[in-house]
Order: structure tokens, then sequence, then C-alpha cells
């Protein structure tokens, strides 16, 4: 496990709004992979931050972008009050978000401690919508999507833009997202070739990796992290070849 620092950062967004983001590094002067944090609706709370610092811990740079910046800077959502969270997630157009995540990109592919060719994202609940929208607007090495909701019908046309490879988690009781929904996302990737993985935990609710959600499944959430670091060293290297800054 690697000694972390943690920062804020300033993002500028294309479409001239500011974005502020919570960022985890190993400690030291290595170039390592980066990594994209999606929040979930309750935002970039003491949870996704405790994720993000897990990434850095396991050697990535890792950034999760406020993606309530345009309706909520620094908004943290209580998990017993969804409403309060709904009206900034409805605030949230295709268009933005992809400003959104193009604006992260950049700034993790331009940080000296990031092999720039070595990025991939994650994303859970909101977060694993907009995981899904990354792999198909940027050059990413992989994405990983925990239980991403309104993928179908929306996003369904864009399986055909996946640029990496993709693991989905989804939760067997997830009454939020239904067995048609997976299904249609997996038919689609096969019927357009692309590389996949499918997991389904079928005693696992929806927020099932979220230990702080009454939902949270200790047993699949400790599954779904080995995982999630595997695929990460198949697709971005080992984080222990790490070569020194120059």
């Amino acid at each position: 496990m690697e000694n972390i620092v943690t920062e804020k950062a300033e993002l500028k967004v294309s479409d001239g709004t500011v974005m502020n983001a919570y960022v985890a590094r190993p400690s030291g002067n290595t170039k390592v992979p980066g990594v994209l944090v999606f929040q979930e609706v309750f935002g970039v709370n003491a949870h996704i931050r405790e994720v993000t610092e897990r990434f850095a811990r396991e050697g990535y740079v890792a950034i999760a972008p406020e993606l309530y910046h345009r309706t909520a800077p620094g908004f943290e959502g209580k998990y017993d009050d969804f409403q309060t969270a709904m009206p900034h997630m409805r605030a949230m157009a295709e268009k933005g978000i992809v400003q959104d995540i193009a604006s992260a990109y950049d700034w993790l592919k331009s940080d000296s401690q990031v092999t720039p060719d070595k990025i991939a994202s994650v994303g859970f609940c909101l977060g694993g919508r907009v995981s899904f929208l990354a792999c198909a607007s940027l050059p990413l090495q992989a994405s990983i999507s925990f239980y991403g909701g309104n993928i179908v019908p929306a996003l369904l046309p864009k399986v055909a833009d996946l640029h990496a490879p993709i693991l989905f988690f989804w939760g067997g009781l997830d009454k939020h997202i239904g067995p048609e929904q997976t299904r249609a996302i997996v038919d689609e990737c096969n019927r357009l070739g692309k590389t996949y993985v499918n997991v389904e935990f079928s005693n696992a609710d929806h927020g099932f990796f979220c230990d702080v959600r009454p939902s949270y499944n200790p047993e699949a959430a400790t599954l779904a992290w080995s995982l999630t670091k595997t695929y990460l060293l198949l697709h971005l290297g080992k984080t222990d070849d790490r070569t020194r800054l120059r």
C-alpha cells in the first residue's frame, strides 16, 4: 500500500464554467497510471473521496470531479435524503457531462506524475453511467461501471463508440436497473464486437459497493474491488513497474 497525498484541483471546462475536483496520488516522484473517479448521485462526498484515496494507495493518480458544479458546487448529499440530490442530477445534460469528462481527463493527462496513455475511468450509480459515457467519448485504456443507471435506452447507441474494454458490475436485486436493461447492453456489445466483462452479484442490491449505504454487501464489494484492481492491472500495467520522472 502506498503513502498518499491529497489535494483540491480547479478545472476549467470548455463551456466557461469552473469545476472543482478531489485528487489523491501516491507520494514520491514516479510516473503512474491515472484513474477518473465518478461520483454517485450524492456528490463527491466522504465515501467518494475515500474511494479516490483507495486508488491512490494502489499506485494511481485518481481524480474525482464535482459533476454538480453548475448547480451545487461542493454538494454532499445524505444517503437518506435522495430527494435533495434529484434536482442536480436532473439538471445534468449530456453535453455538459461530456465537457466535464473531457476537462478531468485533460487535467489528468497533463499531470506530470501521470503516464498519459494509461488512463481509465470508474464510476458508481450516476457515475457508472458517466464512466460508460467516458469510455464512449475518450481514448481510455479501460472503463469500469458500477450499476450505471439510465444507459438504456438513451445511451445504448453509444455502445458503438466505446473506445476501451469495459467492466460492468450489477446487483441482481437492483430494482432500479432490471435484467432487460443489462441484457440490452450486453447484447449490443456482442452485436458490435465490443470487449467487455459483465458481472452480476445475484444477492446484491443497487449501491452494494458503498459501505455507508444500507444496501452495502461486504462480500460483493470485496470481490468487486478485487476484480477492479485486476482489471486495471491488465489494461494499465503493473504499478510496481513505474519509471522515474525525468
